[in-house]
């Protein structure tokens, strides 16, 4: 028996290593149509080595930016032969020599992107995984690393913001919108959503605002609303952007004097128009915010484990939940990058591959 299995103290783990772990992978040679570049294929995992850890995936979700770098348009463009997805769930069944903060029967999240984690087994290096209790959901682990993090940092990192502010967001039905929405409730902060119109609205809008959302209106009820001016809720002093174009200009209009519109995402792909006036009579401030690099600044920062420590212990009181989502077999991936480039109905729908 070899030192790595004298090591293991996990009956699984043994069993594996007694067995040739064979990984299943959705690997692309070429950008592309996801679901036309794609290719299941199969794998040998070896043993890990030193500072590694084996890990099999419990859950994988499909993002934006994942279906994007697929299709060669996102600023991040992997080397070929690549795996796909950037996040993942997954347990530890078999450790390395020098590794001293994991082990088996862990769960752990990727703490770098850029891994290709849709795959049923990989080998990661310790350094480049982080352990999430075992008492969190797989859908909520799975999907914490973008946009739950996404929206806890805009909302802390642009604007001083305390209880009975008020923050405006739209696409507020989509995944990061739900999460601002949540952390917002949880912070005592108004958060106004807006969302495109559509015949299940009403629904839409009591969902959301089940969620924890102070309003939600329409793009067309946005150009008109008074909620503001007629003082029934604060004046914002942060908008959040993942539109652009029109709807983002519209959004402008109501913040505040010195407030902060910070765009992280272009759904429309139409460019963000900054009226003169608002520069320079309300000193309006326009941002971007990629949580890929504040991650990459921030590796070794004590605000990236205080952040994930909130993050966990809202999920764990309930008051942050996962995102509307689909768990589907790896096998259907045609299926999951197809629906996930057309989005449509009630809540935008995340799918999370299971293997």
């Amino acid at each position: 028996m070899s030192m790595l299995l004298r090591n293991i103290q996990h009956p699984r783990a043994v069993l594996h290593r007694h067995m040739s772990v064979v990984a299943s992978v959705l690997r692309y040679g070429e950008f592309g149509d996801p679901a036309k570049v794609l290719q299941v294929q199969q794998e040998t995992v070896p043993d890990p080595s030193n500072g590694e850890v084996l890990v099999k995936t419990l859950g994988a979700p499909i993002n934006p930016a994942d279906i994007n770098t697929i299709q060669g348009k996102y600023p991040v463009k992997p080397k070929f032969p690549a795996v796909g997805g950037n996040e993942c769930v997954s347990e530890v069944v078999a450790v390395g020599s020098q590794v001293g903060g994991l082990k088996v029967g862990d769960r752990v999240v990727p703490f770098a992107s850029g891994l290709g984690t849709w795959r049923s087994y990989a080998l990661y290096k310790e350094s480049n995984l982080m352990r999430v209790p075992g008492s969190i959901g797989i859908a909520e682990a799975a999907t914490i690393t973008v946009n739950p993090c996404t929206a806890y940092r805009m909302l802390k990192d642009f604007v001083s913001l305390k209880a009975g502010d008020t923050v405006i967001q739209n696409g507020a039905n989509s995944a990061c919108g739900q999460a601002v929405i949540q952390l917002c409730r949880a912070w005592g902060v108004d958060c106004v959503g807006i969302v495109r119109d559509r015949p299940e609205f009403s629904k839409l809008r009591d969902h959301l605002k089940d969620m924890g959302a102070a309003e939600i209106l329409t793009e067309e009820e946005l150009r008109t609303t008074k909620i503001f001016k007629d003082g029934l809720f604060k004046k914002p002093k942060l908008a959040l952007n993942c539109v652009g174009g029109k709807n983002a200009l519209e959004v402008s209009r109501h913040l505040d004097n010195h407030g902060i519109m910070v765009t992280y995402g272009g759904m429309s792909r139409e460019p963000v128009s900054v009226p003169t006036a608002s520069l320079i009579f309300k000193d309006l401030q326009f941002s971007g915010f990629w949580m890929t690099r504040w991650s990459e600044i921030n590796a070794q920062s004590p605000k990236r484990a205080e952040m994930f420590t909130e993050l966990f212990q809202l999920i764990e009181k309930g008051a942050l939940k996962a995102p509307a989502h689909e768990m589907i077999a790896f096998t259907d991936y045609k299926l999951g990058v197809t629906n996930a480039l057309s989005i449509q109905g009630f809540v935008g729908k995340k799918y999370i591959f299971t293997f």
